[in-house]
């Protein structure tokens, strides 16, 4: 005859949402480059939107990581690179 009782399993610690939420960051850019901005490339970049040129100035929103956009700016010279942080009351 087998016993019907099941072994005690070992408690596991369960994952949760808490520890898993971080503070969304959305920063607003501007970006002067040596001739055109490449709008293409940053359009297709995950986390940029808000997009705006005059020249060869960029303006554009950066949520969540910076590193995307970095790396969408690579191939491009760029002159001054601002970023400020975007409150969330000032989106449209």
């Amino acid at each position: 005859m087998r016993s019907a009782i099941r072994r005690i399993t070992p408690l596991r610690l369960v994952p949760s949402v808490t520890g898993m939420t971080e503070e969304l960051t959305i920063r607003r850019v501007e970006v002067s480059f040596v001739g055109r901005p490449p709008i293409r490339v940053l359009q297709r970049t995950r986390g940029v939107s808000n997009i705006e040129t005059e020249g060869p100035v960029l303006r554009c929103l950066v949520c969540g990581s910076f590193q995307p956009f970095l790396e969408a700016l690579r191939g491009h010279e760029v002159i001054d690179l601002e970023s400020t942080p975007e409150q969330l009351g000032d989106w449209p």
